[in-house]
C-alpha cells in the first residue's frame, strides 16, 4: 500500500515538469517568485510578500502536487477522468507582466509610506522557452527623517491640550523616522483622544498634515493644522465644545432586567463627559450579556446647549429553550443508545442570569462477560448550573465584573451508574468565577470549591474476586479507585491567546497560546482532621464524615505555537507537562484526576489511553485502561499544516511524549519517572491528517504511526525500521484542531 502511494505520488510530482503542454504558444509558466531586499532590516517589518499580486501554483508540503493532478489529465478533455483531474487539480500559473508591474508599483508605494521616498523596485526575469522565475529587488535607499513639528492650531484649549497634555504620546517626533502610516495613525489617535475627553462632535476630518521633503536632504518638515468647528460650509467658524452627558433612559421590554442590572452596565452616566471609551465599552457590556441579543445607544443633542441625552435600547435574547441529543455508542462493539434533554433560561433573576438543568440516560448491552448478574450497562446524569454576570463577592462593585466579563457560576450534578461489575454514584457541587480581559486574550478561572463524592454501593462477588482481592493478583491502583472517595478542590486556571477574540482558528497566522493550572484537594480537611479525632479506615486513611479524602496537588503547563510560512502553510509547534503529586492521606492519585497518554490530542501513533507509563506493557487487557494511567504526563508535537483546496487543509505531523508515575508500583512495572532513564521512555509517532474546516468547527482525520514504542525491546522498540500495519496504526476522528 505505501509503495503504490509512493509510485502515484512520484507520478504527481515528475507530470508537474510538463506544465508547458497546458498553456498556449507564447505563455510562460510562473515557476516562482524570489523577493530580495538591499537592506533587510528595513524591509523585513513590512511584510513585502503580501503585495505580490501573481502567485505561482499552490505547494502541497513541498511539492506541486495541485499542479501534477492537473497534469495527470492529459489533453482529452472529453473522458471523465481527465475533466475530474482537471477539476480538483490546478492549472498552470502562467506569468502576467501586468500583474509584475503592478507588483513593482505596491512594493514602491509601501516603502514610500514607510519614509523610503525614493524606494526602487527592479525586476529580473530568468526564463528559459517555457518557464519564468521571477525576482524583485528592493532598494530602499535613504529613509527620510523628521527634522521638526509646527503646529497650527486654532482653538485655543484644544491647542493647550494636545501642547502640555499629550505631547509625550504623540507619534509624531522630530528625529524619527517619517512614515505616512504613522501619520494617519496620528490623526485617529488625536481624534479619539478629544472624543474621550467630551468632544463629541471632532473628528479627524479637522487634522490635516502638511509634509516638506524640500528643506533639505532626508529631511522632511511637517506641519500639524487642527481647524475649528464649522457644522456646515453655511455655518460660521466656532471652537470645538465639549459635551456633557444629560439624561439616560432604557427602552427595553417591560419587567425583563432589574434597573440595576443596566445601571451596572452603562459607563455613560449623567453628569460626565462624553467618553467615545465608555460609549463603546457599554456596547460591549451589553452584548457580552447571555440575555441580551443586541443593543443600540442614541445620542441626541439638547437644542442649545452642550448636553447629550442618551437612550440605552437593549434588544432581549430567547428568554428560553429546550433542546434534545440522541445518539448511538460503540464500546469495543458493545452497541447502546443515550438521550439527553437541555432546558435554559437566560434571564431567571431579570439580571442575565444563566441557567442550564440537563437530563441524561445511556442503556449498552454488554457482551463477553461470564459470571455476572445482568448484561446491560444503564446510567443516568443530571446536571444543574446557574450562571450570574459579575464577583458574587463581598466589597466588589458591579461595574467591576462587567468591565472584566466575570461570571459567578454554582452547579451541582448527579451520576448513577449500574453495571454489571460494579454500582457506582458520582455527586459534585462547584462554586467558581470566570472572567477576562476586554480583548479576550487573558481568561482566568477560579474554583473557590469543588466538591466530588464517589460512592461504590455495589460491587460484583465475582468482580472482586477476580480482580480486587484475589491473592497473587491484587491490584493496588485499581482497588483504590473501587472505593469510595472524597475530593474537595480548589483551583486555578489561566489562559493566553495572542490572536485574542481576533479568530478561533490558526492556519496562515502567527499565534501562541498558553494555558496553566494549579489545583489542591484535602488540605483543610487534612488540618481539620486530625484536630477532630476522625476515625482511620482499613486502609489507614483519615476519613470525614466516614468517607476518606483525597490530598494531592496537581499543575499543568501547556504552550502552542503556530508560525507562518506563507498564506497556505503554517508550522505548529507544541509543549505540554503536567505533574500530579499525591501525599498525605493518599498514596494514589484519584482516577479521574490521573494522567492518560494516546488518542486524538496526544501521541497519535496510539489509541486513546494505551500509552505508557513508562516502557510499561499491560499484560491484563481488562484493567489496562487503569494501569495505563500515571502521575506525570509529557506531550511534543510539531506539525505542518497546509491550505489543499476548497475547504481542505492538510498536515504531517511527529509527536512525542508519555506518562509516569512518581512512585513505583508493583502493578505499573517499568511506570516509574526516573532522571536518568525517562528520555528513553519517550514514544514517537509519525502521521498524515486531514481537516475539514466548515467556518464553524473543524472536523479532523489524524492517521498515526508508531515510530519509537519504550513498551518494546530489540527491534520491535523502533517500529519506524519494523513496521507492522496492524500493531502500529492508529486512525482518530476529532472536532477542532490538536493544538
Amino acid at each position: 500500500m505505501a509503495a503504490a502511494l509512493m509510485v502515484l505520488l512520484s507520478g504527481v510530482v515528475l507530470s508537474s515538469c510538463k506544465a508547458g503542454r497546458y498553456m498556449d504558444e507564447g505563455e510562460l509558466y510562473l515557476r516562482k517568485n524570489i523577493l530580495v531586499s538591499e537592506d533587510p532590516k528595513a524591509t523585513k517589518p513590512l511584510l513585502l510578500e503580501e503585495y505580490i499580486r501573481q502567485s505561482p501554483n499552490k505547494n502541497w508540503f513541498g511539492m506541486k502536487v495541485p499542479l501534477g493532478i492537473y497534469c495527470l489529465s492529459g489533453n482529452d478533455t472529453t473522458k471523465w477522468f481527465s475533466r475530474l483531474m482537471r477539476k480538483i487539480g490546478e492549472k498552470p500559473v502562467v506569468y502576467d507582466s501586468r500583474r509584475m508591474e503592478q507588483t513593482k508599483e505596491d512594493i514602491r508605494q509601501v516603502m514610500v509610506n514607510a519614509g523610503y521616498m525614493d524606494a526602487e523596485v527592479v525586476e529580473e526575469i530568468d526564463s528559459d522557452e517555457n518557464s519564468v522565475t521571477l525576482t524583485y529587488r528592493v532598494r530602499p535607499n535613504n529613509r527620510y527623517i523628521i527634522r521638526s513639528v509646527r503646529k497650527d492650531i486654532e482653538d485655543p484649549e484644544i491647542r493647550r491640550i494636545i501642547e502640555e497634555e499629550d505631547s509625550t504620546k504623540s507619534l509624531i517626533r522630530p528625529g524619527t523616522p517619517f512614515n505616512i502610516n504613522n501619520i494617519s495613525e496620528e490623526r485617529n489617535r488625536i481624534s479619539s483622544m478629544l472624543r474621550s475627553i467630551g468632544y463629541y462632535r471632532f473628528n479627524k476630518e479637522f487634522i490635516t498634515y502638511t509634509a516638506d521633503t524640500c528643506a533639505g536632504a532626508g529631511d522632511v518638515d511637517i506641519t500639524v493644522r487642527i481647524g475649528l468647528f464649522q457644522a456646515n460650509s453655511n455655518a460660521e467658524k466656532e471652537n470645538h465644545h465639549k459635551y456633557m452627558i444629560g439624561d439616560v433612559k432604557y427602552t427595553t421590554v417591560d419587567g425583563w432586567f432589574r434597573p440595576s442590572v443596566l445601571l451596572s452596565n452603562t459607563l455613560l452616566l449623567p453628569g460626565k463627559y462624553f467618553n467615545e471609551t465608555d460609549e463603546k465599552l457599554t456596547y460591549r457590556y451589553f452584548t457580552r450579556l447571555d440575555a441580551v441579543s443586541y443593543s443600540n445607544i442614541t445620542l441626541t443633542e439638547r437644542e442649545d446647549s452642550d448636553v447629550l441625552d442618551c437612550n440605552i435600547t437593549v434588544y432581549p435574547a430567547k428568554r428560553m429553550s429546550l433542546g434534545l441529543d440522541i445518539e448511538g455508542t460503540n464500546t469495543a462493539g458493545d452497541l447502546g443508545a443515550a438521550a439527553s434533554t437541555t432546558f435554559t433560561h437566560r434571564n431567571l433573576f431579570k439580571g442575565s442570569e444563566t441557567l442550564n438543568a440537563k437530563l441524561r440516560g445511556a442503556y449498552e448491552a454488554i457482551s463477553g462477560l461470564e459470571g455476572y448478574e445482568g448484561e446491560s450497562y444503564l446510567e443516568f446524569g443530571s446536571e444543574v448550573g446557574l450562571a450570574f454576570p459579575g464577583f458574587l463577592l463581598p466589597y466588589v462593585k458591579k461595574s467591576f465584573g462587567a468591565i472584566h466579563a466575570a461570571k459567578s457560576e454554582v452547579s451541582v450534578q448527579f451520576n448513577f451508574q449500574n453495571r454489571p461489575e460494579f454500582h457506582r454514584r458520582v455527586f459534585s457541587a462547584a462554586w467558581r468565577y470566570r472572567w477576562n480581559s476586554l480583548d479576550q486574550k487573558y481568561q482566568h478561572k477560579f474554583d473557590l470549591l469543588e466538591v466530588n463524592y464517589v460512592r461504590m454501593p455495589w460491587i460484583s462477588k465475582t468482580f472482586k474476586e477476580q480482580y480486587l482481592d484475589s491473592i497473587g493478583k491484587t491490584n493496588t491502583i485499581l482497588k483504590y479507585n473501587y472505593e469510595d472517595i472524597l475530593i474537595t478542590k480548589l483551583g486555578y486556571s489561566f489562559t493566553y491567546n495572542s490572536l485574542g477574540s481576533a479568530t478561533m482558528k490558526t492556519y496562515g497566522k502567527n499565534a501562541y497560546t498558553l494555558r496553566a493550572n494549579i489545583e489542591t484537594s484535602g488540605n483543610l480537611l487534612g488540618l481539620v482532621t486530625p484536630w477532630l479525632q476522625t476515625d482511620m479506615n482499613s486502609n489507614g486513611q483519615r476519613t470525614f464524615l466516614g468517607i476518606a479524602f483525597a490530598q494531592y496537588v496537581k499543575g499543568d503547563f501547556d504552550f502552542a505555537k503556530s508560525i507562518r510560512i506563507d498564506k497556505n502553510n503554517s508550522v505548529a509547534m507544541r509543549f505540554a507537562l503536567g505533574v500530579a503529586y499525591p501525599y498525605g492521606n493518599s498514596d494514589i492519585l484519584p482516577f479521574e484526576k490521573r494522567y492518560f497518554s494516546g488518542g486524538a490530542n496526544s501521541v497519535r501513533g496510539w489509541s486513546v489511553r494505551s500509552l505508557g507509563p513508562g516502557s510499561y506493557s499491560g499484560a491484563d487487557r481488562d484493567i489496562n485502561f487503569i494501569n495505563q494511567s500515571g502521575d506525570i504526563k509529557l506531550d511534543l508535537s510539531l506539525e505542518y499544516r497546509a491550505f489543499l483546496f476548497w475547504k481542505l487543509n492538510g498536515a504531517i505531523f511527529l509527536d512525542g511524549g508519555n506518562i509516569w508515575t512518581i512512585r513505583e508500583y508493583k502493578d505499573q512495572p517499568g511506570g516509574g519517572f526516573k532522571v536518568n532513564s525517562f528520555l528513553r521512555d519517550i514514544a514517537f509517532s509519525y502521521g498524515l491528517g486531514l481537516r475539514m474546516d466548515l467556518d464553524f468547527f473543524i472536523l479532523r482525520f489524524d492517521a498515526g504511526m508508531k515510530a519509537i514504542n519504550p513498551a518494546y525491546e530489540g527491534r520491535n522498540h523502533y517500529p519506524i525500521i519494523h513496521p507492522d500495519l496492524n500493531r502500529d496504526f492508529a486512525f482518530h476522528f476529532a472536532v477542532g484542531l490538536p493544538f
